[in-house]
């Protein structure tokens, strides 16, 4: 439910209202009681979210997160797999460049 504001014209009081959307605006100024009161446009308020439940992988089930994480396991490259990978690329890029020099 939204927080409206208000404000008498008649006495300058300003105040907010917890309401429904589909309630009523108040008339009636709770300070000095005459029927002068407008509804203001607010700047509104961002949108707050608490707890957990606001991330599309907090819905999934326990067999896909299991499976999600044993697939990423899997396709962590070995440490010594991506040195020597390192080292072949940097052998052949040397001797392509030797052979267009010569």
């Amino acid at each position: 439910m939204p927080t409206y504001e208000y404000r008498c014209s008649e006495c300058g009081y300003e105040f907010e209202e917890f309401q429904s959307i589909t309630a009523k605006p108040i008339r009636k100024c709770p300070a000095c009681g005459k029927n002068k009161v407008d509804r203001l446009i607010g700047r509104g308020a961002g949108v707050i979210f608490k707890g957990s439940g606001f991330y599309q992988t907090d819905y999934r089930s326990e067999g896909y997160q299991q499976a999600a994480k044993a697939e990423a396991e899997t396709a962590k490259p070995k440490s010594s797999d991506t040195k020597d990978k390192a080292s072949e690329k940097k052998g052949s890029t040397s001797k392509t460049s030797e052979k267009k020099t010569a």
